[in-house]
């Protein structure tokens, strides 16, 4: 079975809905750099192994970001080689790097990329000296924005534990609309299974429309 980066199944590990399908040839990704809020956005490299690792054991992504164990460097390297291979087009993984210092700030990936149904899911983790400066909320833009154009997907989705609500702001200040909340539906950094807010952001959204 292959791993998407941080050890989460890679969906082609799976059919759709159960069901026998032909092979169709991976819609391959070609990797791109961004810019946002003061950082650059690439795909990661293997330099960037010991900061990821040292995020990795934040209190804050222990919690919640549970599928994300590295317990080694080892395993931040095979995170760091897994998170650039976008050939299979299911993910884009960038590294955050401050533009003024080149120092790692984080990780956002777009995952589980649905080019049939135009959708795919968003989710970040950024290092404890960038929070409040809103990297994740520029983050989080610039790559949706790049979906929305590059891949031409129609909706994004962005979900976290309700008790999270740093990741809710940033959802709010990214344009992305709170559609409901999903009942005990992820068990999280502590064992137990949290509600989790649901919200998405539609290409055709105002916001977005207008930059």
């Amino acid at each position: 079975m292959r791993l998407n980066p941080c050890g989460a199944p890679h969906p082609a590990s799976y059919s759709r809905l159960g069901c026998v399908t032909d092979q169709e040839e991976p819609m391959m990704i070609e990797s791109v750099r961004l810019g946002a809020a003061g950082m650059s956005l690439r795909p990661p490299d293997v330099a960037d192994a010991p900061a990821v690792l040292l995020l990795a054991q934040d209190p804050d992504v222990l919690m919640w970001n549970p599928r994300c164990r590295l317990p080694d460097r080892a395993a931040a390297v095979a995170d760091c080689v897994s998170g650039a291979d976008w050939s299979d087009g299911t993910h884009a993984t960038f590294s955050i790097i401050d533009d003024a210092t080149g120092a790692y700030a984080g990780t956002i990936a777009l995952h589980h990329i649905d080019h049939d149904d135009a959708q795919a899911r968003i989710g970040y983790r950024v290092a404890p000296w960038t929070r409040g400066r809103g990297v994740a909320t520029g983050s989080v833009r610039a790559v949706s924005q790049w979906a929305f154009e590059a891949l031409r997907l129609r909706r994004i989705v962005l979900t976290h534990a309700v008790e999270n609500t740093a990741s809710c702001r940033v959802a709010h200040h990214a344009g992305f609309a709170l559609e409901g909340v999903m009942r005990s539906s992820k068990r999280f950094g502590d064992g137990l299974l949290h509600d989790e807010h649901l919200h998405a952001l539609l290409a055709a959204d105002p916001d977005v429309r207008t930059g």
